[in-house]
């Protein structure tokens, strides 16, 4: 069974989603329409840059979702390729969603602009930082959030864990890291601590924009984030956990070894980058992982999928 996964915030590159609108005019249409929901032009963006522009939040999430549910088009029109269940990191569990039929492409584009807007807000409010933890152990894990105060954002694998915490714990916990023994600690470029209580006026911004929003039962299995489980067939429910999302850690791994559960041997990244093709493999080397992000990752993924 095959898995499509959905890229998070930091992937964005300039150029990104370029090949597949000038390949197919659905895509250029999608992009087309995109831009009108939005109020800005996110397909000169997304293809020209400014990269600047490309980072904000705002802009940020919305193109990435887009980017990738473009990729998600192209892959079935190529291939017909049938996926028994689908996952996202952050951002992406909302193109997850998306492909799953709970929203559709317009409501995720609005809900993602005011996500990132929100989530921005937040971060500039009060300054924050997020730290990758590498070859950590649970009692390491422990102690260094217990002598710094930051709190565990992303469970990315066994071996990667993302702390969030405000600019001094996070400059602490690069210093207590060290003494501890721990193998890394690789302060991030992010704009803010996310996935925790430093988002908690992003989360209740958000949540009456999320209740003009209909949620559907999923058409197939799809990945929570904050339960590492599968959604529920609530769509009030769903609505809940994505709010809280947004304040709590993302667990990854327990998405990934769950979709495993379900009869995934195969996983599908979406979108640019292949950050999460690598945490697959970290996870578990024994899973296939193909990703689509331009016409070359296209024509060599819907190749690999034949086999």
């Amino acid at each position: 069974m095959k898995c499509a996964v959905f890229a998070g915030q930091g992937a964005q590159t300039v150029g990104m989603g370029r090949d597949f609108a000038v390949a197919d005019r659905d895509v250029a249409f999608l992009f087309e329409k995109a831009s009108k929901t939005l109020g800005f032009d996110i397909a000169e963006i997304c293809f020209a840059g400014p990269i600047e522009e490309l980072t904000k939040s705002n802009v940020c999430q919305p193109a990435i979702f887009l980017v990738s549910y473009a990729a998600y088009m192209m892959l079935q029109k190529k291939s017909g390729v049938e996926f028994g269940c689908a996952a996202g990191l952050s951002l992406g569990e909302w193109g997850a969603l998306t492909v799953a039929g709970v929203v559709d492409v317009e409501d995720t584009l609005k809900v993602l602009e005011a996500r990132g807007r929100f989530m921005q807000e937040a971060c500039e409010a009060v300054p924050s930082g997020m730290i990758a933890i590498v070859g950590a152990s649970a009692a390491q894990l422990d102690e260094l959030c217990a002598k710094t105060g930051c709190t565990v954002a992303n469970v990315n694998s066994s071996a990667q864990v993302v702390l969030s915490g405000s600019k001094d714990e996070i400059a602490a916990a690069a210093l207590e890291a060290k003494a501890l023994g721990i193998k890394r600690a690789i302060p991030l470029a992010t704009a803010g601590a996310f996935h925790s209580k430093f988002m908690a006026s992003a989360r209740e911004k958000l949540a009456p924009v999320l209740q003009e929003i209909e949620f559907k039962p999923p058409r197939i299995p799809v990945l929570s984030n904050v339960t590492g489980k599968v959604h529920p067939s609530d769509g009030a429910a769903i609505r809940e956990l994505m709010l809280r999302q947004v304040t709590e850690p993302t667990n990854w791994a327990a998405d990934v070894l769950a979709a495993k559960e379900l009869g995934a041997d195969t996983f599908v990244e979406f979108g640019p980058g292949k950050v999460l093709s690598g945490l697959v493999k970290k996870i578990d080397a024994s899973l296939a992982v193909f990703n689509v992000a331009d016409e070359a990752s296209l024509e060599a993924t819907a190749e690999g999928l034949k086999g």
